[in-house]
């Protein structure tokens, strides 16, 4: 696509000019805003267990915080893998290849996320208000991740409302 400076909108790109999975950039934009939020639970997790009071927890809530660490450090790891993958194999033979690979690390870096936010969020009410309100809590959080992050994109994807 050639740029004419006298016209300067005529040389952006509309939808039909986009490629469908969007560029690299927006891909490395996205992981700025996700890899702090599991950056930021994987470390207190880390920390957790050397609270004076982490020794009390009952040994169900340990599981939790097993499960919830472990989802949390998943999540960390998948989510930055692309960074250092990219930053490994320089310079890449096969961008778009790698844009798939890496597309799919993000996503299920996310999937691991989402888990780790339900199952931190059971482990925190649970200590707070017993293990039936931190179940429910937990599953409204779910409830809310699930929608947020996957049937609503693909509902708007499916109906091109965006």
């Amino acid at each position: 696509m050639k740029v004419d400076p006298q016209q300067p909108n005529k040389g952006v790109p509309d939808d039909a000019d986009l490629p469908e999975d969007g560029d690299f950039s927006d891909m490395l934009s996205e992981m700025r805003i996700v890899l702090p939020g599991a950056q930021t639970l994987a470390a207190f997790l880390i920390i957790l267990p050397f609270n004076g009071g982490f020794r009390h927890i009952v040994q169900s809530e340990k599981y939790v915080f097993l499960a919830t660490l472990f989802f949390a450090l998943s999540s960390l790891i998948l989510l930055s893998g692309p960074a250092v993958q990219h930053r490994v194999m320089r310079p890449l033979m096969d961008r778009e290849r790698f844009k798939r690979v890496a597309t799919r690390q993000i996503v299920a870096g996310s999937v691991a996320l989402g888990i780790a936010l339900v199952l931190g969020t059971n482990l925190v009410v649970s200590e707070v208000f017993g293990n039936q309100v931190g179940l429910i809590v937990a599953v409204a959080i779910g409830a809310i991740v699930a929608s947020v992050w996957w049937l609503l994109p693909l509902w708007l994807k499916r109906n091109k409302r965006i």
